[in-house]
């Protein structure tokens, strides 16, 4: 695997880092209530020297004292090799498999029509709006954000004073990672997406941007097809692992 690609999983975990998270012998334990599994779930990113047995069982306390589901993401870069294999042995079923892609942005990109920045909170209450995001969900994600310590462009599209789309991008050295794409249910098929992330690629671009990056669910043929147009391809895969009725 090569190092732009973990390269682009240390972005990737700095731009969804909660308020709330611990380094446990080289595994880092995010502990943020809401929608993002990324900010809820256990990194395993460093090698580390505790058994294996005994990490795995401290995590079930810690996140059941919590009261969040103790569910583990897993990279090709997790430690150690075997996690996947011993968590699969534990009964804790694969779910959510997701696509890391990236884009170089070596000339300016045409700048999408229609998007507007917006304040956090609103933009927020916006993606709430759009997913039907419970007030926890809602709290979570607006903490994870508002405590977050890189530059951020938070757009949307709005139609009749209402957000009819959102996105975010987040940038860190020259890079950019795009979130929140989401489209209301009622306006899909009308390239509302399609202008969101060329506005957001745009913005980027002008802040010293000069690759892009962003995660898609793999079998979600539509986005990835998309994101292709603007030349997104795929550098790794990874997917979380949890316990019967724990995996959400």
């Amino acid at each position: 695997m090569s190092l732009e690609a973990r390269r682009l999983e240390e972005l990737s975990l700095n731009s969804s880092a909660p308020p709330g998270q611990l380094l446990y012998d080289g595994w880092l334990l995010r502990l943020q209530p809401g929608k993002a599994k990324r900010a809820r779930s256990v990194n395993a990113v460093y090698p580390s020297t505790i058994a294996l047995a005994d990490k795995i069982a401290y995590c079930e306390r810690l996140y059941g004292t919590s009261g969040l589901p103790a569910i583990f993401r897993i990279t090709p870069f997790s430690e150690p090799s075997g996690l996947d294999a011993e968590l699969e042995r534990r009964g804790y079923g694969t779910f959510d498999y997701t696509a890391v892609e990236s884009a170089s942005l070596a000339t300016a990109p045409a700048a999408g029509e229609g998007a507007q920045p917006m304040g956090l909170s609103q933009w927020v209450g916006a993606v709430g709006d759009l997913r039907g995001s419970s007030g926890e969900q809602r709290a979570g994600h607006y903490a994870r954000l508002e405590a977050c310590l890189l530059p951020m462009h938070p757009l949307a599209i709005v139609e009749g004073g209402t957000p009819v789309a959102t996105g975010l991008a987040i940038l860190e050295d020259n890079c950019v990672g795009l979130f929140d794409i989401v489209v209301h249910a009622s306006q899909r098929r009308r390239g509302l997406a399609r202008r969101l992330v060329a506005a957001l690629l745009a913005r980027a671009w002008q802040d010293g941007a000069r690759t892009a990056y962003l995660q898609v669910e793999r079998d979600n043929t539509p986005a990835r097809e998309l994101y292709k147009a603007f030349g997104f391809t795929e550098q790794y895969l990874y997917w979380y692992r949890g316990r019967e009725g724990e995996r959400r």
